[in-house]
């Protein structure tokens, strides 16, 4: 069953298996796989941008939420929620960022995820929640890093806060995990889905201006920044098929490079 998408009702794709509430970027990635897992609903809808500070917006996914919620409790279905393990939830950590760590949040956005994960699991609803690197793929919503620095590097100038980096992961490596991990009927549990490796920005400029064969006047600012690295022990204890992924210090190549072929035939 499809309903009319709307701020408040978004998009809902059933078909007798897997509900995906949201049309985004990842809800359109998860299409594929939406025949698998009649068990579960999947929340891909409500703020996606980690520098996002809306009170209005960071309300409106929270009565999402409980919805949700009330709706899985109610038919027994499994409930999964995307969280975030960038900066905001990890980087006051001591060490690489885990499942388990006390978590000291950083910014508006890390503490709306941090509480929402907080309500899902208060709600009495079955529950998967997975805490997402940075996503990377076609159809990328354009205010997202790495669309940005692409058109950033094409204009010839990009501005980089000195020690940033981000933790890049494939967008259908990322499908390839959820479709394995909710086969596992995993419940109550908290798992990071990220490559594993900081990457910094400067690199990525680079790979990037390499890539389109662009000379790039970069404007380096130094600003706070936290470095954080996403510990991925979990999932590869869950998911030994990981290794199979190639994730290591020059998976971001990769992951860049579908991107820009992915770009260039879009533009």
């Amino acid at each position: 069953m499809t309903a009319p998408a709307s701020p408040r009702t978004p998009h809902r794709t059933h078909g007798g298996g897997m509900e995906i509430v949201g049309h985004g970027f990842l809800a359109r990635n998860l299409r594929p796989i939406s025949d698998r897992h009649p068990d579960t609903v999947v929340l891909a809808a409500g703020v996606s941008w980690a520098s996002g500070t809306s009170d209005a917006d960071f309300a409106r996914e929270a009565e999402l939420l409980a919805d949700t919620a009330d709706d899985c409790r109610r038919t027994g279905r499994r409930l999964l929620f995307f969280s975030t393990a960038a900066t905001g939830m990890y980087a006051a950590v001591d060490g690489p960022g885990r499942e388990d760590s006390v978590i000291t949040t950083c910014t508006p956005y890390g503490e709306h995820k941090y509480r929402l994960e907080q309500q899902l699991q208060a709600s009495g609803a079955e529950h998967l929640i997975l805490r997402l690197g940075h996503l990377v793929g076609p159809g990328a919503p354009a205010h997202q890093l790495i669309p940005a620095l692409v058109r950033q590097v094409l204009e010839g100038s990009v501005r980089i806060h000195r020690g940033a980096a981000r933790d890049l992961i494939d967008v259908r490596d990322v499908v390839t995990i959820i479709d394995r991990l909710l086969a596992q009927d995993l419940r109550g549990t908290i798992v990071n889905v990220a490559s594993g490796e900081a990457v910094p920005v400067e690199s990525i400029v680079a790979h990037l201006a390499g890539r389109l064969g662009v000379d790039v006047e970069r404007d380096v600012r130094d600003v706070p920044v936290a470095q954080h690295v996403i510990s991925i022990d979990k999932l590869r204890a869950l998911m030994p098929e990981t290794s199979a992924l190639g994730f290591g210090p020059g998976y971001y190549r990769g992951v860049l490079d579908d991107f820009l072929a992915t770009y260039s035939a879009g533009a």
